[in-house]
């Protein structure tokens, strides 16, 4: 079975009492806001809906959030708590002070989160917000906001430079490698993979409490890039909650993509993956 990275995902970030439960995972899908039209959740949120509830395990329900900053919130007040994850398909600058603290409150508790993407641009006045994603990039942030994270020499790096964070080049397919390929997330997956046509973020700043790297890119200089290995897929804790962040899925087709092959094209790279996961 073809398998995207979210289904993967979900059915390990859950505990095992979850996902044998006698019905559906109960996923909250949030959309609603974008930086900029080219992030088009209208269409992605689709996307993620079908590629969970097709495998029979999940049941979505979407809650599309007011703009900030100047939407109405009154109405808007999802109960996290009857979903064992929540799904981040938002790009939102920030969100009311009460919204916020019950949703610190569901991740402290245990919930589950996963963020996609864009979605790790959100929130960057948030605390709480970049500790769950460990690293993020675009609206305004800098050095303040926390080191630059990249793998070198096969070690995660902390990178305290000063600078904007968030940058990425043209969509063009680039190889992805396993970084920690004994975490269950990994098991089963090639040690490479050609991933699809996607953006390639790189310069992304954050905390990075609490954060594994799973799997990099190599953010080539020749498309606009660092020259770093950079992190692409990770998990993080917060409290008692589990959180997935996956950079890629900038569309429809990206988000689709599933690394059911083993590489067999070479693309540039500068720190090989270990054969072991790497010391933190």
């Amino acid at each position: 079975m073809k398998r995207s990275f979210l289904f993967i995902l979900l059915a390990i970030l859950l505990p095992s009492s979850m996902a044998h439960a006698a019905g559906p995972i109960q996923v909250l899908l949030l959309d609603g806001q974008a930086a900029g039209a080219y992030h088009q959740w209208k269409l992605t949120t689709p996307v993620l809906k079908k590629e969970l509830e097709e495998t029979g395990l999940f049941q979505v329900t979407i809650a599309t959030s007011p703009e900030s900053p100047s939407g109405d919130f009154s109405q808007f007040h999802p109960d996290f708590s009857k979903y064992q994850v929540v799904v981040s398909n938002l790009d939102s600058p920030d969100w009311p002070a009460d919204l916020k603290a019950q949703f610190e409150g569901y991740m402290q508790n245990g919930g589950g989160l996963v963020i996609v993407h864009a979605a790790d641009n959100s929130f960057p006045d948030w605390t709480a917000f970049n500790q769950m994603a460990g690293i993020g990039g675009w609206r305004k942030r800098d050095e303040k906001a926390g080191p630059l994270w990249y793998f070198q020499d096969g070690k995660l790096v902390s990178d305290p430079t000063p600078g904007n964070a968030g940058n990425h080049g043209l969509r063009i397919p680039f190889r992805v490698d396993t970084r920690d390929p004994q975490h269950p997330i990994m098991k089963g997956l090639p040690s490479s993979w050609m991933h699809y046509g996607d953006e390639l973020y790189s310069k992304l700043r954050g905390p990075g409490q609490n954060m594994t790297v799973l799997a990099t890119a190599y953010s080539d200089p020749a498309n606009h890039g660092t020259g770093h290995d950079e992190p692409m897929l990770l998990v993080l804790h917060y409290g008692k909650g589990r959180i997935f962040h996956t950079v890629i899925g900038h569309d429809a087709a990206a988000l689709s993509a599933a690394p059911n092959g083993l590489l067999q094209a070479r693309s540039p790279r500068r720190s090989p993956p270990p054969s072991q996961p790497p010391t933190q």
